[in-house]
Order: structure tokens, then C-alpha cells, then sequence
């Protein structure tokens, strides 16, 4: 058994070394078969330790084992991070300044790579098995991970201080609309309407910060779409778990090491429409597909879904209206808000707040056109009413008193919302406050 002195006299980083270098090896010559590649590792691992003629304590050898097969076999250092349930992001600054989000907040870790090029080779990893690359030419890249994670890389030059990687964590379990409910993310009531919102095919889109839960608002709205309709989706990185049958689903395409062969979301929108869908989603709108997405919600194709990125409802429109503006098409602003104001039936603004909570903080209706000005009311909101001495946030969510205008569409598909949904408000009230020839007639 090796004493604390002498484990200090061991040099763990270069028997490490040795280690890993040993079984590559030989993986190289003699490569097992994928399923049994964990197995056969622990067993060579075991041989070359053997060489070695060490005897660390079994604390200690445990830990030199696993760092030894998370780097072979797995993401090096950022491995049991990974593999850790708390943690829902990855944030990798620089070899050793490694953060992870747990319950909203970021923590920094006590992990450490052994240099840039241990950060790079981490990389090389996850990006090489789906052809693509990153390097001075191509400094920032996209992927995903086997289980459906999220990744971001960048390196220098644009990346100043070295390279950088981003992971957010694909949830092993996906939440459901009971789980948001149970969280207080959206009220029954709210979960109630958004629902009668899909089933009647209104086309939402999901608005929010980075990390505030916009694509799990989007799957779990998306599992309301009936079973018997076309979907198709449209992401940069796969991310959705849709559990109906039929199912097409569409990722963007890196170009090639000549610069070619790109596939865009702009690209991949347009060609959804002629692939005869019931639904287009798209996972998130960040250019001129804005445009191309519109014309499909204002040309037969209601029920699409999509998110963006705004801090509020308002913004949210706002960001849209940039997008299309940026298809390089030369449309006069107020024809753009036509088109905003024609397509889009609602937005959903899903937030996290200062104490790490996601909530849904509005739904808000696009009500038509004023003049030059799109009209949007709010159908639900979340009133913060203060912080207690944790720091925990107090509010509440509820309905803001107004029925929204396309009430009788969700009527004709089924459902029969009762006013308490929206609060006690009047016929008389509703009647004075609201003028249904503002919103277009589909």
C-alpha cells in the first residue's frame, strides 16, 4: 500500500501518461468491437498498471483508472461533469478556469486541463466523428454530442485567450408540461391555454434569454401537436425530442475544408415546404429565414413553432422585424410588420430570473395592426411582488383579465375555456376594451 509521502513521490501525471499512451496503442492495433471498447479498456488498463509494479491506494488508483478511460474514451477532465446529473451547462474558459451551472447558478470547478492543447484535443474529439473541424480558418464550430448535448467551441485567434468550449447538457429525462407545473415555471391554467393554442394550430413563437428554457418550452409544446400530422424540424444543432410518428427532422451543414457545401437554416426552411407539412418547427430564428418562416405561417402552414432570442414579448417582435430585414430583400418596414402582425398568434416569453428559476413571464397575443404599429396584449403575465430573505423571488403568475381575440379558434377546435381561465372579467368590460377588427381573419 503506498503511504501518503510516497504517493507524493509518485509522479501520477507521467504514469498517467504512460497509461494512456499504452492503451492507445493498443486500441491502434488491435481495435475491439464499440460495444465492448469500455470493457476491453478496463481490462488493458488493468494489464498496464500492472507493468508499472505500482501499488497506490485503492482510493488513488481508482481515480488514476477513471481519468485515464475519461480521456480515452471519454472528455477528459470536463467527463464527470458530464456525467453528473446537477449539472445542466459546461463552461470551459481556459484550462484551469472551469465553470458548470447547477439550479441557475454558475459555480466555478476545481477542474483543470494540463495545457491549451489538452482543451483542443478534448474538441478534436467531440467534432471529428461528425466531419467537421475548427482550427485558425474555421475558429468557431457547433456540434453535438452522442446523447444530444449542445457544443460550442472556439479557439484563437478569435478566442484570446485560448480555446473555449461550451456544453449544454441534453436532459436524460425530458420534462413535461405536469413537471413545469409542479416547478411553478407556468400555471395550470397557463398549460391549459397554451395546449388549446397547439391543438388549434396558432403559430407561437417562444421567446427568451440564452439558458432560459426556450428549446424545453419548445419540446414539450411541440408534444401537444396531434399525432396524425407531417412535422417537420429545423435545428443547427438536433436538440428536439419529439415523440410522434411522423417525424422529419432537418440540421444544418457545415461547409467543407473548401469552404462549400454549406446547408443553412434559410435553406433548409425553404425546402421544408415542399416536403408537405403539417407543422414546421424551427429549433431558433437568428437571420433571414425570419422572413422565409413568416411566408410559411401566412401561406397555409399554420401551427409552426419557433423561439428567439428577446427579453420580452415587445423585443421579441422587434427581433423578428430585424431578421427578415436581414433576407436582403428589399421590403419597406411596414410591410414586414404586416407580415409579423398576419403570421404570428403568440408569443410565450419564458425567463430566468435572478434566482436561477425559469418561468413562462408572459403570454401575449399579437393582436393586428395600428396604423404602423403592431398591437400585442398580454393574456397572462408574472407580477414580481419582491425577494424573500434567501433571495428567492416572489410573485405570481395569473391572468391579466382579457380574452385574446382568436378565442374562437380554439373554440372550433374543441376546447371550451371558461372565463375564470382569464380571470372575472365581463362580456361588457371585454366589449370596450378590445376591438376584434384588429387582428386578421383566417
Amino acid at each position: 500500500m503506498t503511504s501518503p509521502n510516497q504517493a507524493q513521490s509518485v509522479d501520477l501525471e507521467k504514469v498517467k501518461s504512460y497509461l494512456i499512451q499504452s492503451l492507445t496503442q493498443e486500441f491502434e492495433s488491435n481495435p475491439p468491437p464499440i460495444k465492448q471498447r469500455q470493457q476491453a479498456a478496463y481490462k488493458m488498463l488493468e494489464e498496464a498498471y500492472a507493468r508499472t509494479n505500482l501499488n497506490l491506494a485503492q482510493s488513488l488508483r481508482a481515480q488514476l483508472f477513471r481519468d485515464v478511460l475519461d480521456d480515452l474514451l471519454g472528455y477528459g477532465p470536463i467527463q464527470s461533469l458530464l456525467d453528473e446529473d446537477s449539472v445542466s451547462e459546461v463552461m470551459v474558459n481556459g484550462p484551469d478556469d472551469v465553470y458548470v451551472e447547477r439550479s441557475g447558478k454558475l459555480v466555478k470547478t476545481n477542474i483543470t486541463f494540463s495545457d491549451d492543447n489538452h482543451v483542443l484535443q478534448v474538441i478534436d474529439r467531440i467534432i471529428l466523428p461528425l466531419g467537421r473541424r475548427v482550427d485558425e480558418d474555421n475558429p468557431t464550430v457547433d456540434a453535438r454530442l452522442p446523447d444530444g448535448s449542445r457544443v460550442n467551441a472556439v479557439v484563437p485567434p478569435v478566442s484570446i485567450d485560448g480555446p473555449a468550449i461550451t456544453i449544454r447538457k441534453f436532459a436524460k429525462e425530458k420534462l413535461s408540461i405536469e413537471q413545469l407545473i409542479k416547478f411553478g415555471s407556468i400555471t395550470e391554467n397557463m398549460a391549459g391555454f397554451l395546449k388549446a393554442c397547439v391543438v388549434s394550430r396558432l403559430n407561437i413563437v417562444i421567446s427568451g434569454g440564452t439558458g432560459s428554457g426556450k428549446t424545453t418550452l419548445l419540446n414539450i409544446l411541440s408534444s401537444f401537436i396531434p399525432s396524425d400530422e407531417r412535422i417537420v424540424t429545423i435545428e443547427d444543432a438536433a436538440e428536439l425530442q419529439l415523440l410522434q410518428d411522423h417525424v422529419v427532422r432537418l440540421e444544418t451543414k457545415s461547409p467543407n475544408v473548401e469552404g462549400i457545401g454549406a446547408v443553412h437554416i434559410r435553406d433548409l426552411v425553404r425546402n421544408s415546404l415542399r416536403m408537405r407539412p403539417d407543422r414546421i418547427i424551427v429549433g431558433e430564428v437568428r437571420g433571414g429565414e425570419a422572413l422565409d418562416m413568416l411566408q410559411a405561417m401566412n401561406t397555409g402552414h399554420d401551427g409552426s413553432l419557433t423561439t428567439a432570442h428577446a427579453n420580452t414579448p415587445r423585443d421579441a417582435l422587434s427581433r423578428v422585424e430585424t431578421m427578415a430585414l436581414m433576407s436582403g430583400l428589399d421590403i419597406p418596414l411596414k410591410v414586414i410588420r404586416e407580415q409579423i402582425a398576419s403570421a404570428v398568434d403568440l408569443i410565450v416569453q419564458q425567463s430566468r430570473l435572478k434566482d436561477g428559476t425559469r418561468k413562462v413571464t408572459y403570454i401575449t397575443e399579437v393582436a393586428g395592426m395600428e396604423g404602423d404599429t403592431v398591437v400585442m396584449t398580454d393574456i397572462f403575465k408574472f407580477d414580481q411582488t419582491g425577494i424573500d430573505e434567501n433571495g428567492k423571488i416572489i410573485g405570481e403568475l395569473k391572468p391579466t383579465g382579457i380574452r385574446p381575440l382568436f378565442g374562437e379558434r380554439l373554440i372550433a377546435s374543441g376546447f371550451k375555456l371558461t372565463a375564470d381561465i382569464f380571470g372575472a372579467v365581463s362580456t361588457e368590460m371585454l366589449q370596450t376594451t378590445r376591438s376584434p377588427q384588429r387582428r386578421r381573419r383566417r
